[in-house]
């Protein structure tokens, strides 16, 4: 039997779960105070809604769920070949890789009984079959706020707000928000004179020249066939520095995407000053199904995105047969908690704990101390435990410090550990 838990998971110590406790709920209050509410959905999604779901790069990474009893006998009886069998031949369902899909399905199997607009959260656990690093696992929790219902730019700039509330009250103070909008950034493609079929494949590694570089994108479109007189005039185009709104707006004429970028910049720059929002024209996301607006929260803390998101007005009309606009962000979880777990900061507005001793041959003494930690817990947070041995008690205190606890009860007051 291993002890270690399954690659790409992870086992928390409770001093590590106290931080991510505290921190869900800050995030929580802070999109509850939004007026956006909380649901649930499971785990396990149909294999056909994933598959269809334009995730990109993650339907790769989807962890499937074989068929049970009689239907994968069936599956397995029904092939000449075993080793041709395709995985979907043999999988009905798959681990849900992100949020997103979930709620499209759940707004369009619940709309008689939902609001419109709508803003929900969701807070929860997602599973991806990616080689786990730093910031990366293959399960992992998502902390997402979307508005579903609505195409306005006041939407966009709600998410961006309230989740950047949500990260300077958790601790993260050096972080930028960049925006773009896909349609924009393909109008611009279009301009340079690359056909309208190669667009995604330019944005897929337009969104790789931070990491690689002109040299890097250029070599990797020369690949897929898209080079010559069209990739020099993208080239000049994107390498203009810095690249504004302004400059956008020469090479499209008009563009209702600059435009809405503009309105949401100016919203946020009057409503909070503070926040340091850029456009940033390469900037795509790796999700296929963000239509328009996409947007990322990068942290000089941790050299990458925390944050995350984008408009999707087509996914839930595959479920519905009808356009329901709808827009989203997500905060990545665990990569705030690896920075501020990795700085030691103590939980952000965290309850000190507390031990209370008895006698453990006494039922009276055990009575005293629960009387007497309930008194506590308005304050602490307050453990009851049998008093040690004289000659251990000084180790037992310092394996309670060592625990996280402030201090421990003894004649009639808190005496700090």
């Amino acid at each position: 039997m291993k002890l270690t838990p399954v690659k790409g998971t992870n086992d928390y110590l409770p001093d590590e779960v106290a931080l991510r406790d505290r921190l869900q709920d800050i995030i929580l209050r802070d999109y509850r105070a939004a007026g956006f509410r909380r649901i649930s959905t499971p785990i396990l999604e149909d294999i056909e809604n994933l598959d269809h779901s334009d995730g990109g790069e993650n339907l790769a990474l989807i962890f499937k769920v074989l068929k049970r009893g009689e239907k994968l006998t069936s599956a397995l009886s029904e092939a000449s070949d075993v080793s041709a069998v395709k995985e979907n031949d043999l999988a009905d369902m798959g681990l849900r890789y992100d949020l997103t899909l979930p709620l499209s399905r759940y707004y369009a199997n619940n709309r008689a009984k939902l609001p419109l607009p709508m803003k929900v959260i969701q807070l929860d656990r997602v599973y991806r079959a990616e080689r786990p690093q730093k910031g990366r696992l293959r399960e992992f929790v998502q902390c997402d706020i979307d508005i579903i219902g609505t195409s306005s730019y006041t939407a966009e700039v709600e998410l961006i707000l309230t989740t950047a509330k949500a990260l300077s009250d958790i601790g993260l103070d050096d972080f930028t928000v960049r925006i773009n909008d896909r349609s924009l950034l393909k109008a611009m493609i279009a301009s340079c004179g690359i056909a309208e079929e190669q667009s995604d494949s330019v944005c897929i590694e337009l969104d790789k020249l931070d990491k690689i570089g002109w040299d890097g994108v250029s070599s990797e479109l020369y690949e897929k066939g898209i080079y010559g007189e069209a990739t020099e005039k993208l080239k000049a185009l994107m390498s203009r520095t810095p690249f504004t709104i302004d400059d956008a707006e020469s090479a499209v004429p008009g563009s209702p995407a600059a435009q809405n970028l503009r309105m949401i910049m100016s919203a946020v720059a009057e409503l909070d000053p503070s926040l340091r929002v850029v456009y940033d024209p390469t900037l795509v996301r790796g999700q296929g199904y963000y239509t328009g607006t996409v947007f990322e929260v990068s942290s000089g803390s941790f050299g990458s995105s925390v944050a995350g998101g984008g408009r999707y007005d087509g996914l839930i009309g595959k479920f519905t047969g009808e356009n329901i606009p709808a827009v989203g962000f997500s905060i990545g979880f665990e990569r705030i908690f690896s920075i501020l777990s990795a700085k030691g900061d103590a939980v952000p507005g965290a309850r000190k704990g507390v031990v209370v001793f008895y006698d453990g041959g006494d039922p009276d003494a055990f009575i005293s101390a629960e009387r007497t930690a309930v008194t506590l817990r308005d304050e602490y947070d307050v453990t009851l435990m049998t008093e040690p041995p004289q000659k251990k008690f000084g180790k037992t205190l310092g394996s309670l410090r060592q625990s996280g606890y402030f201090g421990y009860f003894r004649d009639g007051g808190i005496k700090p550990l």
